[in-house]
């Protein structure tokens, strides 16, 4: 760890975890419109009852929320760091490549999981909005009004935090620059947050929710490759962890031979 700044290392943990705490509170935060009563002359004309729908609060996105999933890797990544202040090296080298492994595992079956609940939905959203009238008349009530500024305020804060991270780790410990791997990581996330605030205000709102949707597809992806590379990168350290276990009897042997 060498002149490793601790102050800075663990604010930038702090940072990073404020970020996807927000990310995750993106859905209570962002509570929505209810876009029935902007609906109602529209059905009335044509006779339909939106009655079921008019009391349903449009959701948020699940953008926002699934950039929680990259940044999983990103808390991960920088814990590893904290976790080298506490346990020796020898100690961190076994601990990390076990831990690194389950952690894959899960992030891996979440994302799978992610990834198909934002594809169902995205399928269901494109389906009623093709659907005219009426199935276009659904998705308006349900998906047709998306905060975007409140969006926009949230992304504006989770991409300071990051930034705030990167920097921080910059200036715990220079040599961070070095490793590739986590610098693809920052610049990994930092690009997810600036394109989803860039999809968010490309298109009109009403279709918001489907490019959101899209993003939150894009992320889910990113993530689970995120995994397999950890999963991959575990694997050399488990073998390494073992075969250092499984020497350690032969070396207690020699270094107390028997006597003539």
């Amino acid at each position: 760890m060498g002149d490793l700044r601790k102050p800075f290392l663990l604010l930038a943990m702090l940072a990073i975890v404020l970020a996807i705490g927000v990310e995750l509170g993106a859905g209570l935060l962002l509570g929505g419109a209810d876009a029935g009563a902007a609906l109602a002359d529209s059905a009335g004309a044509l006779d339909v009852e939106i009655g079921d729908v008019s009391g349903v609060s449009e959701p948020s996105g699940r953008g926002t929320g699934y950039l929680a999933l990259i940044d999983a890797v990103a808390v991960w990544s920088t814990g590893l760091f904290c976790l080298g202040l506490l346990l020796p090296e020898r100690v961190q080298g076994r601990v990390q490549g076990v831990a690194s492994l389950i952690f894959s595992i899960v992030l891996i079956i979440v994302g799978l999981v992610a990834l198909v609940i934002a594809f169902v939905e995205l399928s269901i959203m494109v389906s009623l909005f093709l659907a005219v009238p009426f199935g276009t008349l659904a998705y308006l009530a349900l998906w047709g009004f998306f905060p975007v500024g409140e969006a926009a305020v949230l992304l504006g804060l989770v991409l300071l935090l990051k930034l705030v991270w990167a920097g921080l780790l910059v200036l715990a410990q220079p040599r961070f620059l070095q490793n590739k791997g986590l610098v693809l990581l920052i610049l990994t996330t930092l690009l997810c947050t600036v394109v989803l605030e860039f999809l968010h205000n490309l298109v009109p709102v009403i279709l918001v929710s489907i490019v959101d949707d899209v993003a939150a597809l894009v992320f889910a992806i990113i993530a689970i490759i995120w995994g397999l590379v950890l999963l991959i990168g575990s694997i050399p350290a488990i073998v390494k962890a073992i075969r250092v276990t499984a020497a350690l009897p032969t070396r207690t042997t020699t270094t107390h031979p028997s006597p003539r």
